[in-house]
């Protein structure tokens, strides 16, 4: 491997390159398959560690829930093998793909991980992070370690799984992660409520949320956003879903307390199993906003948009009850897109391409209402001079520090990629 792409075969190999890299005082971008490259600060490193070899499901127990693969292993893997035995991953984990203008089911177990990504059912499932068992990795100081292990109820030592969720590669290099499995639901359906506006559509989505309907998903998608997925794109106008799944008998109960409850507000429809997981599919990534690529350029990440795709997106984590606010303010302040998901706890933004980003006007909102915003779609000058990841108070960002000078106090692994030198 050449001095500037280093693509370890074990983890043995992956140990040796940080260690390298600690004698020469280099620093690495670590990486999977690169779907999400294109997330965080544009920032420089001096070498590449690609773990696309990392690859494999080490070990699968359907009956225990648990499965074990080298951090490497593409989800899309992952995910069949645990469909073939009638499970799935029950946080739903996004695929960033489309949206930053790469191929679909190009992630990896590890890189889901380590974003801690979460799909719409994240608000009856949990996040990704509450799904992560165990993991081997290497920190920025060369030295393997482990954490959690191989069964659902394990308390042993701190729980270091929650502090790498999220940590996009900057404490640890994962080689080896066990996740939790769940049953998938025997069917679904989704109910749809057509025509409300962002506020009204908080409200039933509170009321829905506060019932015995017992939804697996709830999401507004104003009528521009609407209009862009196939399985509503004939309404042209906004729709308000829910999902309900389970087996049959209990999802036609359900849905009887659903339709009253929310009938009153607006003319409903229905979408049968395969349309109600195809829109979903297209909440999870976003598909209103995706990105497409442009022709003539073989750059990754939006850097390669094509010039009518060149749209900022920005991800802000709110209470359900305030995403209405935050979106009103951008959409009437900066002519933003907006679409809402976990039951308008997560409001998608797409504004238009500025010298930065709308910034201080996402910020002020977010402040406003509470929660936090992350630039996920950029082109790489913005996201230089951009905050990408929430600005962290004082006192936060002293512990920020204080954690990855416990892992990697040299700065090895990813420095820069959330905060300017950190």
């Amino acid at each position: 491997m050449s001095d500037d792409n280093l693509k370890p075969r074990d983890a043995t190999d992956v140990e040796e390159a940080i260690r390298w890299a600690l004698a020469g005082g280099k620093t690495l971008e670590v990486v999977g398959r690169g779907s999400k490259r294109a997330i965080g600060r544009a920032a420089q490193w001096d070498a590449t560690l690609d773990l696309s070899a990392l690859t494999g499901v080490t070990l699968y127990e359907p009956e225990e829930l648990v499965l074990s693969a080298k951090a490497g292993t593409p989800l899309a893997e992952v995910e069949a093998l645990a469909a073939a035995s009638g499970q799935g991953l029950a946080f739903e984990p996004m695929d960033y793909g489309p949206l930053l203008a790469g191929a679909a089911d190009a992630g990896t177990i590890g890189g889901t991980l380590a974003g801690n990504l979460s799909g719409p059912r994240r608000i009856k499932a949990g996040a990704a992070r509450d799904h992560f068992l165990g993991f081997s990795a290497v920190s920025g100081r060369g030295e393997t370690f482990k954490s959690g292990g191989r069964v659902v109820k394990n308390v042993t030592g701190y729980d270091l799984c929650k502090l790498l969720a999220g940590s996009w590669g900057t404490l640890a290099a994962m080689t080896d992660v066990t996740v939790k499995t769940l049953p998938r639901a025997e069917s679904e359906e989704t109910v749809l409520v057509m025509d409300l506006d962002d506020g009204a559509a908080g409200k039933v989505m509170a009321a829905v949320m506060g019932s015995f309907a017992d939804v697996s998903a709830a999401a507004h998608l104003p009528a521009a956003a609407a209009a862009r997925i196939t399985e509503t794109a004939s309404a042209h106008r906004g729709v308000t879903a829910f999902r309900l799944e389970g087996v049959a008998p209990s999802i036609a109960h359900r849905k009887s307390v659903l339709e009253r409850l929310v009938a009153p507000f607006g003319a409903l429809d229905t979408l049968g199993a395969a349309a109600s997981r195809a829109f979903w599919r297209a909440v999870r990534d976003v598909a209103p906003f995706a990105a497409k690529r442009d022709p003539h350029s073989t750059a990754t990440g939006s850097a390669s948009l094509s010039p009518g795709e060149q749209r900022c997106v920005w991800r802000i984590s709110t209470a359900p009850s305030r995403g209405a606010e935050i979106g009103r303010a951008l959409v009437e302040r900066a002519g933003a897109e907006i679409m809402y998901d976990w039951a308008g706890g997560l409001v998608w933004a797409a504004v238009s391409v500025s010298d930065d980003a709308h910034a201080p006007l996402v910020r002020a909102s977010v402040a406003a209402a509470g929660g936090h915003a992350t630039l996920v779609r950029a082109p790489a000058a913005l996201r230089a001079k951009v905050d990408v990841f929430e600005p962290e108070p004082a006192v936060l960002a002293a512990l920020t520090a204080r954690v990855r000078e416990g892992f990697d106090p040299r700065g090895v692994l990813n420095p820069g990629r959330m905060w300017a030198g950190v």
